[in-house]
């Protein structure tokens, strides 16, 4: 297949994706397609999120999409009626980064029964972190000695972890293909950004 039908299904499997989650398809398609500007697809991840807040059900959808150069993010949240708009109303962003900005993907897999784990099989659920710098989160506690009766003030420790986007897919919850399609997610932009660092 050559890379012009290749970037062509790789496209036309992205806009089924958004349809087939139902939230929106024509806000998501138009945010995602503009910030892409036409470049070619090498892969994307489409998930879509129900939560329940107090006596509302609110639905959020991520789409990840990887291009040659870039890490595409779009979130779109749908906000009941407020003080702000009479009607409900749906808020949706993009953000491309550049591929040698990304400084992390950790993929998690969850298997059930790790004793008879077969090579293929598909985890329970995969948790997918990328970290770019763009937003990080400290935590700190107060420092302490050894001694247990010290009432020394010892200052603060703590760590500082990248916190850019972290997604979880279920089999339970997302059905085995997204997590599949997650996985295969997680190698392509694994491999995109080893490429850029050599």
């Amino acid at each position: 297949m050559d890379v012009m039908a290749k970037t062509s299904t790789t496209t036309q499997g992205l806009r089924a994706a958004i349809e087939r989650s139902g939230y929106y398809p024509a806000l998501v398609a138009e945010a995602v397609e503009s910030a892409l500007g036409g470049e070619p697809i090498r892969s994307y991840l489409v998930h879509q999120e129900t939560t329940f807040d107090q006596n509302e059900v609110r639905r959020h959808v991520t789409v990840l999409v990887l291009t040659g150069n870039r890490f595409i993010v779009s979130h779109t949240d749908e906000q009941a009626a407020d003080s702000t708009s009479p009607t409900p109303y749906a808020t949706t962003s993009t953000e491309s980064v550049k591929l040698d900005r990304i400084s992390s993907v950790v993929v998690s897999r969850v298997v059930a029964n790790p004793e008879q784990y077969q090579p293929g099989t598909l985890p329970r659920e995969v948790v997918l972190t990328i970290g770019w710098g763009a937003v990080s989160r400290i935590d700190l506690e107060p420092a302490a000695c050894g001694d247990p009766n010290c009432e020394a003030d010892h200052g603060y420790t703590g760590s500082s972890t990248a916190d850019d986007l972290s997604l979880r897919v279920s089999e339970a919850g997302d059905g085995p293909d997204t997590v599949r399609q997650a996985l295969a997610f997680a190698q392509a932009i694994s491999e995109a950004t080893a490429d850029v660092a050599r």
